[in-house]
This record gives C-alpha cells, structure tokens and sequence, in this order.
C-alpha cells in the first residue's frame, strides 16, 4: 500500500510539475512567483529520483539494460541540475545554471513516471479507429490551448486562428492563417514544433512505446490494438516495428538538421540559435511532410530560393517520410541484404538466397513515387522553362522543377511563386495532390498504393483479365475495394468541402476554393494565398477537410459504424449493369 502511494503520488506531482512547466513558458511571472515554481520542481524531481531507486530495490524481476543505463544517465543528469542550481555556490557548473535545465530534468521525470503508468485499451469500449480519432483530437485541442497562452504569440491569437493551427499543424497540412516565423514567439514555434511531431509518428507509438521499453512488455489486448494501428501484420513484431519508426524518425531529423545547418553561410543568421533552431524546425517539418516553415514566404525567401543545396536536403527528408515507415524499412531490410550479398561475392563466400526481401508494397510505392516524380518533374521543366524557373539557371531549374514536382504530394514547401504558374501546371498539381504520398507515412492523399491500383485494374479490365496481376502476385479483392472506397470517400469530401466555400465565400476564385480544399484534403499545404482570407465558416470547412484528410473518411466511417459479425452463408452472385 505504501508503495502504490509513492508511486502514485510520483506520477501525480510529476504530472503537476508538466502544467507548472506549461504555465511557467506560457505567462510572465514576477521573481517571487518564479522561486516558487522553481521550489517545487525540485520536489517533484526528488521525489522522481527516490521512486526510481525504491522500484530498483523492490524490483523482482530482470531489468533491462537499456532501462538500466537510461535512469542512470537521467540520475546523473538530473543531480548535476540540481547541484549547478542550488548547491554550487563558486559556479563550477556554472553553463547548467538556468532555469530550462530544472524544466528539462522535469520532463524526463514526467516520461518515467508516465511510462511506469498501466494504461489498458479495452476493444469492447473504443476500437482503434476511435481510439486513432480521439488521439488526434486530444492533441489538436491540447496544442489550441498551449498556442492561446500568452507567451506563445506577440499580440495574441484568436480561438479560431489557433484551432486552425493547431489542427493544420497536428495533421501535418502546413495551411497557415498567420504567419508562422513573425506572429509566434519561440515558445509558440515550438509548440507547433511539438504538434508536428506528434502528428507524424503518432502520440499513440510514442507513448506505447515508452511503456513496453520501461516495463518491458504489455497486455495482449493492448498489443492487438497496436498492430491494428501500425499494420504491422505479426503480433510479435509490434514493439520492434514502433522501436525501428522511433529510431528512423529521429535519426533521419537529426542528419537533416545537420545537413540544414551547415547549408547556410553566417551571414544568413543573426545568432547561431537562430540557425540551429531554423535547422530542427525545418528538418521535422520536412520529414514529417508538414510545410511550416519559420520564414514568412516559405522557401521562397530570397535568400533560400536559390539555396540549391537546402532545397535537396529538404526534398530528401520529405521524400523518406512520404514513403512510409514499412517501405523505408523494408528498403533498409533490402539494402542490408544487397550489399551482404555483394561481400559475400568478393570472399568469394557462399550466401543463401532470399526471395522476396523487397516485398510486393514496396514495389508498387517504389514503382507509382519514382513514376509520379518523373513524369512530373518533366512537364514542370518543359512547362515552366520560361515562366517561374526563368530566374534559375543550369542545375538550378533542374532542382527546382524536382522539387516543385515533388512537394505537391505532400510536402507543402515552396520554392516557387505558385501565384504565377500556368493553369496547366496548376492542374498537374492537383493530380499530385490527390494522389499524395504512400501508406502508413506521415503524409496525406488518397495514398500511392490506391492510385496503382486503380491504375492496374482498369487496365486488367481493358485486357479481359478478371483480376489484377503485378509482379508474379495476385492483388486481394479486399484491398481492391478499399482502394476504390477511398478513392470515392475522397472525392465526396473534397466535392463538399468545394460547395461550401462556393457558399461561405463566393467572392473567391472556383480555381483557388478547389486548390485550397484539394491541398487540406492531401495535407499538402501548399496554397495561392486565399488560407488567410477566408471567412470564419471557411476556415472551419478547411480545418474539417484537413482533419478528415489525415485521419481518413474511411477511417471514420469505421468508426461509427458497428463491425458486422462473419456470415456462414452467402448469397448468389448478380452483375450489375454498369456500362
């Protein structure tokens, strides 16, 4: 009993010290009032370094090693805190003396004693396409009231305008009403920051993730609703899968903000935090197909529009994360093989083959992108030769029309002036948009996948062929279905978002209404400059469009409606008149 109630009252007073943290960034305080947070972080994180040490003298079980060096490190840093602050008189520590120090060692408390937490999903209560939902929605609603705090913007910011942020920010669209670098401060960009992330690996991955590592398992019904929302396919991969997205994500972000970071001359910053910070935002907007961007006309900027270099590195990152979190690992999987293979042949060694380590997803993602991104790239060239890629030269139009090519399906950033592309290409961009980027990625569309197979069965139907054959493999009629379900929710999503801008704001352009709803429905982002404009109606119909985009229509729909239970009959087959 006294154990639970340590333990307990750990994971409350951390919890407390989490709203402290937000209250303490959030509003202005006077030096009295400040003493008083800082007092009782120090409590909070004592009580969260003695309940470590109580659950490794109680503990009965084998710890793990990595569970073992992460509290040992967090120990060590968290007294090293807390000797530079209040015990180290003569100021030997003295770059550790700062107040974000004690919140930083606050935040590692808050997350072992989160994770200790038994948080059990039951199936019969919320299926995981609510629980998916009810995820998205907790975070837009928690980032709404973080970015209404005082110090997050400079002269405010309306209910509406930050939860159209907020929500564009979590579903990674990167529509903005306000511009993102000069209305917020840096709490406030870090915030979206924050939102960014959280909607591009999922808070459900992170969080369950940090629960299996520390307690070193979890229930079964929590690990069906997991492989439900990952796809994973094999239950026993579910917490190795959510390990390797974590491990990719990161380590991807981190070599793109380095990348970033050392693409620029000194002269381009003010400050060196100015650059490092504009180098993580950057790399987590771009690998999470986001498009915010801290400058006030995206990369568009004419310091930035001729950065040929940062524009790769972002069309890199962008690229990997619209590819999904399977194919990049299955290309990993693949690469490993590949140049095992090759050493193998030089030792002159015997390997045993592997048939099918790229597997039939990635195939098709592999085929439809790099199909998708040449043709595109192509008629933007030819198209804009003379028009926005006039002020570019040599690799600079190539570059630039890649890019342009590229960022439709998801992406959102802008290297070009999109007001001043000709209609055709504007029409290519809307093909591209809808299309979007590939299953089980951090971008939006009606997905890759669905656009091949469309493509593959009405060429079977074509040919005579009663079903669809690609890379000695037969297509399920149940994905076949799912394709042309999205397909169709797509476009009646996207056909009604249309008529009711037509309504709440008529003065505007067919043309810029459709663009605006195509690019929330994709979560491409990308837009011809009305976002800011609209009315309050207008702003709401994008923000529903931009949700349900993310989520997904079908998503939804699987959600409200009651799973229908196996039938052991069926009925005699009817063709319908169709044509």
């Amino acid at each position: 009993m006294g154990l639970k109630f340590l333990y307990r009252s750990a994971f409350i007073f951390s919890l407390l010290g989490m709203l402290l943290l937000v209250l303490d960034f959030g509003f202005d305080k006077s030096p009295k009032i400040q003493q008083i947070f800082i007092g009782f972080y120090f409590v909070v994180i004592i009580l969260g370094i003695v309940t470590v040490l109580v659950r490794y003298l109680k503990s009965h079980t084998h710890i793990k090693r990595s569970v073992l060096i992460f509290d040992g490190v967090g120990i060590f840093i968290t007294l090293t805190i807390l000797y530079a602050h209040f015990l180290d008189v003569k100021g030997h520590v003295s770059l550790l003396y700062n107040d974000n120090w004690v919140k930083f060692a606050i935040i590692i408390t808050f997350i072992r004693e989160f994770s200790e937490r038994h948080i059990n999903i039951k199936r019969t209560v919320v299926n995981p396409a609510q629980l998916f939902i009810l995820s998205f929605l907790g975070i837009i609603g928690l980032g709404v009231l973080l970015l209404m705090l005082p110090n997050a913007t400079h002269n405010g910011i309306s209910f509406l305008n930050a939860l159209f942020t907020s929500t564009s920010a979590v579903c990674v669209t990167g529509l903005i009403v306000v511009d993102t670098g000069s209305y917020f401060t840096i709490f406030g960009q870090t915030v979206i920051l924050c939102l960014i992330q959280a909607g591009g690996i999922g808070i459900l991955t992170v969080a369950s993730y940090f629960g299996y590592f520390f307690k070193g398992g979890a229930t079964y019904e929590n690990q069906l609703t997991l492989n439900d929302l990952t796809g994973v396919g094999k239950l026993g991969e579910v917490f190795s899968t959510l390990r390797r997205i974590l491990l990719i994500t990161f380590s991807i972000e981190f070599v793109t903000a380095l990348l970033i970071f050392f693409s620029f001359e000194n002269s381009v910053f003010n400050t060196l935090f100015e650059r490092f910070f504009f180098s993580v935002f950057h790399a987590i907007s771009a690998f999470c197909n986001a498009g915010f961007s801290t400058l006030p006309n995206n990369l568009y900027e004419e310091e930035f529009r001729s950065n040929y270099a940062l524009q790769s590195v972002i069309l890199i990152a962008f690229v990997l994360g619209g590819l999904g979190f399977p194919i990049v690992v299955n290309i990993i999987k693949y690469l490993k093989y590949f140049f095992i293979i090759k050493l193998f042949y030089v030792t002159g060694k015997q390997q045993i083959h592997k048939p099918w380590v790229l597997n039939i997803n990635s195939r098709i993602t592999l085929v439809t992108t790099i199909a998708l991104t040449t043709v595109a790239t192509v008629l933007f060239y030819i198209n804009e030769y003379d028009n926005v890629l006039a002020g570019h030269r040599g690799i600079g139009k190539f570059v630039t029309a890649l890019f342009g090519a590229a960022t439709p399906r998801t992406a959102g950033f802008n290297t070009i002036d999109m007001g001043a592309l000709h209609f055709s290409t504007l029409m290519m961009i809307f093909l591209l948009m809808w299309v979007g980027a590939s299953p089980a990625s951090t971008g939006g569309g009606i997905k890759t996948n669905t656009f091949a197979i469309a493509t593959l069965n009405f060429l079977s139907l074509a040919r005579g062929k009663s079903k669809i054959e690609v890379f000695r493999r037969e297509i399920a009629d149940i994905s076949v279905r799912r394709a042309f379900a999205i397909i169709a929710l797509s476009l009646v999503v996207i056909g009604s978002g249309i008529i009711l801008l037509s309504i709440f704001d008529a003065q505007k352009s067919l043309l810029s209404l459709a663009f605006e709803c195509f690019s929330a429905y994709s979560t491409v982002g990308l837009s011809i400059g009305i976002t800011a404009q609209l009315s309050e109606m207008g702003k709401f119909v994008i923000i529903l469009i931009m949700f349900i985009g993310r989520v997904s229509m079908l998503t939804f729909l699987i959600a409200v409606f009651k799973k229908a239970r196996h039938q052991n009959y069926q009925y005699p087959k009817e063709e319908i008149i169709i044509n």
